[in-house]
């Protein structure tokens, strides 16, 4: 009897307790839910802080590329650091050639010593006058941080024109504007260009670009922008480009005053030269000739006779005019019409084949009279074009 009783124990006892079981899991559910409660504004600010680092890390690698520095090394290929500054402004070459400075040249014998002496001085350095164009000019370097104000950590440099020219001569200005900086290691020159020109006056002297290069280059000599102990070297180009001081006007004129003008051969029949060109004639304010060739030429030459219209002046436009040949008997004429640019590079505006010799020839015709021939033109319009 005892026996079966503890064995009937033993048995409930491997039984499990469903009871007990689920008040356990009632408790871990809600503790697991109040700290889950208690944890949400610390997770939330966890990610708050991951995104804010991230964002500082994304801008601070923007803030590198703009500034053309990559980390641990700011030596950049200078096709990259072109297309960055072109991203800026749009009108910024950055390039190497091997062709110096063509106006001004500054050599320091070591940077270093300059940048802390000019601390002194404005944090720039401002190189003697030198003339370019009829001007006098100066070539300012800021070797320091942030000098100017703005430029950060960049080499400036900048060119002033001085004003004592601009007074004894009050104009504009116009400059093309090249800085540059000599590199050892490539035995080129590093240059910075603006690809618009710019504009100088008594209200504007100055002019440059504040973030030329950046300063680390200069603070290792391995960059080759520093060399034989400290060296450096910079230059500028400026070509001054003057306005332009000779120009034309470019006109058509029509219903010309005075519109004919006329000429005559007398002796024909003795004439033997080849051509004729008679005296200046005025017509719409311009001066004419008439260039005739009696027994032709080119495509006339033996079968017509050949009129021309020339410029006195040698006017080579647009011209609209009519050439006649007068019949002297029956008060006609032969008529045929130029209208366009020159169309022979010697005889200005006609025609090689006007009348057939024949015609020319035949009395019944009237064209020789009295051994007499005579010439008309009626100017109709032509181009001008005025210099000044």
């Amino acid at each position: 009897m005892h026996t079966r009783k503890e064995k009937m124990s033993s048995e409930e006892k491997r039984k499990p307790n469903y009871g007990s079981i689920l008040l356990y899991c009632f408790v871990c559910f809600v503790l697991v839910a109040e700290v889950a409660r208690l944890a949400k504004p610390y997770y939330n600010n966890l990610q708050n802080v991951m995104g804010t680092a991230a964002l500082v890390v994304e801008e601070g690698f923007m803030d590198v590329e703009n500034s053309e520095m990559l980390p641990c090394s700011y030596r950049k290929p200078a096709s990259v650091a072109a297309r960055n500054h072109e991203k800026l402004t749009g009108l910024i070459r950055r390039e190497d050639r091997t062709r110096p400075p063509s106006s001004y040249c500054v050599k320091f014998q070591n940077f270093a010593t300059l940048a802390n002496l000019v601390k002194q001085n404005g944090d720039k350095y401002e190189s003697r006058p030198f003339t370019v164009g009829g001007y006098n000019w100066t070539l300012i370097i800021y070797p320091n941080e942030n000098k100017p104000q703005g430029s950060g950590g960049f080499v400036s440099m900048y060119v002033r024109i001085d004003n004592s020219t601009l007074i004894d001569n009050p104009r504009n200005v116009y400059a093309e504007i090249t800085f540059l900086t000599y590199k050892a290691t490539i035995d080129k020159y590093h240059y910075l260009q603006e690809t618009d020109v710019q504009r100088f006056h008594l209200f504007k002297q100055e002019w440059g670009q504040s973030r030329f290069l950046e300063i680390g280059y200069y603070r290792d000599v391995n960059s080759g922008f520093i060399f034989n102990g400290g060296q450096s070297v910079f230059g500028v180009d400026i070509l001054v480009t003057n306005p332009f001081e000779n120009w034309e006007v470019f006109s058509y004129e029509e219903n010309i005053p005075d519109p004919l003008i006329n000429w005559r051969i007398t002796n024909v029949s003795t004439r033997s030269a080849r051509f004729y060109t008679s005296p200046p004639f005025s017509s719409g304010g311009r001066d004419w000739a008439f260039k005739v060739y009696l027994n032709g030429v080119g495509t006339g030459t033996g079968n017509s006779l050949s009129l021309f219209l020339l410029s006195a002046s040698n006017e080579r436009g647009y011209v609209k005019a009519k050439l006649r040949v007068i019949d002297q008997i029956r008060s006609q004429h032969e008529e045929k019409q130029v209208e366009g640019w020159p169309n022979s590079t010697e005889n200005g505006w006609g025609f090689e084949k006007f009348i057939p010799l024949q015609d020319i020839k035949n009395p019944a015709k009237g064209f020789i009279f009295n051994d007499i021939i005579k010439f008309e033109a009626q100017i109709l319009s032509f181009s001008k074009v005025d210099s000044f």
